[in-house]
């Protein structure tokens, strides 16, 4: 496949999730995703995209297709807020900063075939998701 999908948009609204689901619904089906896979990929964006509205008030999402030995999306966001003081805490199912049920940065990790976070308290976090076209 050498279909070719790729953007970004910034996320300072509530209404930005929404645009961002839909941005990364369109890559993905465009890209082969089947409906299952799709509503994994839109759901962790979702998540990812509120994360980053509620916890750092704003910061941007990118998208793009992997065309090499193998087909996928990567997704990547990124902010300038507070950072996250302990990432492998935060990737425990349960623990919250906020007055969610913690399943946010697990639950994502666990829909995305891949997931990096990169935070550093004071300048920020980068989290970059991968999911897979199956063959």
């Amino acid at each position: 496949m050498n279909t070719l999908c790729q953007g970004e948009m910034p996320i300072d609204t509530e209404n930005d999730i929404v645009m961002a689901r839909k941005s990364v619904r369109e890559a993905a089906v465009t890209l082969g995703f089947g409906v299952t896979d799709v509503t994994r990929i839109v759901t962790a964006a979702s998540e990812l995209t509120r994360n980053i509205y509620v916890y750092a008030g704003s910061g941007i999402m990118r998208w793009h297709s992997i065309n090499d030995s193998n087909v996928g999306l990567e997704l990547v966001f990124e902010d300038k807020g507070p950072g996250i003081i302990d990432v492998k805490l935060a990737m425990e199912p349960g623990y919250s900063t906020g007055k969610g049920l913690g399943m946010g940065l697990p639950g994502t990790k666990r829909l995305m075939d891949e997931m990096d976070v990169l935070s550093e308290i004071g300048k920020g976090t980068t989290i970059r998701i991968r999911k897979w076209l199956r063959q």
